[in-house]
């Protein structure tokens, strides 16, 4: 199967393709996944996350590992300590409002911004509706300090192939991503990308694409790169070198997301020896 292959670069200090995530520790992985880059194309083209993926359920997907980066670990803390009141501490909270009176009702001059509370300060927990005021409120009125860890990957540059039959639907895509209708990450909020992101747009498939085009340029961190980099490339008819991968989205749609089960193989790339330069911002 031929058609058109929409290259992508990318390329950020930070990069975090999350597998399976929870509060408490936001994996990633160690290259772009395909629901990730599809992700960032749909912005691009400022889908909701309930549309219809359309064209890009037909789209082949690879990677090529040019600069596979350092895995980062973030150790995070949030809340914990103590803090000064403020008012809309006690307007929010009626419970907050009766465990201060105490103390205010004998404070002299400005009550605010010299009274503290132990184990109130951090993330409220089990926030519910307040029976007597309404408002939202948390069921635990203790607030110790959430810990979680987030990894990333860091100093990494990677080329993302992007196979369709339809040529018009890539070049679209390529032009949203210069100019993109929402903000675009790769992977998470914290990981904006760097310089230019459309690469050149090629007749062929996604092998020959890799092929055909130079590593991207180094920054001048981390080790030298391989003159024979790994790519994962989706498999056509997956064969006994092929894995499977859970991947594949069906719908970004909050209320339903799902992904399908799709086929890819670990190749080393050798770049032809008059293969394209890049031309990008780095």
């Amino acid at each position: 199967m031929s058609g058109h292959v929409l290259l992508i670069r990318l390329a950020a200090p930070l990069q975090s393709w999350g597998v399976v995530s929870w509060f408490s520790r936001r994996d990633t992985h160690s290259r772009p996944t395909k629901s990730g880059v599809i992700g960032l194309c749909a912005a691009a083209l400022g889908h909701e996350r309930a549309d219809d993926l359309g064209e890009f359920h037909a789209v082949r997907f690879g990677v090529r590992a040019d600069h596979p980066g350092t895995p980062v670990r973030d150790y995070h803390v949030v809340g914990s300590g103590r803090y000064p009141v403020r008012p809309r501490d006690v307007i929010t909270d009626h419970r907050r409002a009766a465990a201060l009176s105490p103390s205010m009702a004998e404070a002299g001059g400005t009550a605010f911004g010299h009274h503290e509370l132990a184990d109130w300060y951090g993330a409220p927990k089990y926030v519910t509706t307040d029976p007597s005021s309404g408002a939202l409120v948390s069921r635990q009125l203790s607030r110790g300090a959430l810990v979680t860890e987030r990894w990333y990957v860091s100093d990494a540059a990677f080329v993302a192939a992007l196979q369709h039959q339809d040529r018009a639907f890539l070049a679209t895509v390529a032009t949203a991503l210069e100019s993109p209708e929402r903000l675009l990450w790769l992977g998470r909020k914290s990981c904006p990308p760097s310089g230019t992101l459309a690469g050149p747009l090629l007749a062929g498939t996604v092998e020959e694409a890799f092929a055909s085009v130079a590593l991207l340029p180094s920054q001048g961190v981390g080790a030298p790169p391989s003159p024979r980099p790994w790519a994962w490339i989706e498999a056509v008819d997956p064969d006994g070198t092929a894995t499977p991968v859970q991947d594949q989205p069906v719908t970004f749609d909050p209320d339903r997301r799902a992904h399908t089960t799709r086929w890819e193989t670990r190749t080393r790339v050798t770049i032809d020896e008059n293969a394209t330069e890049w031309d990008v911002i780095p």
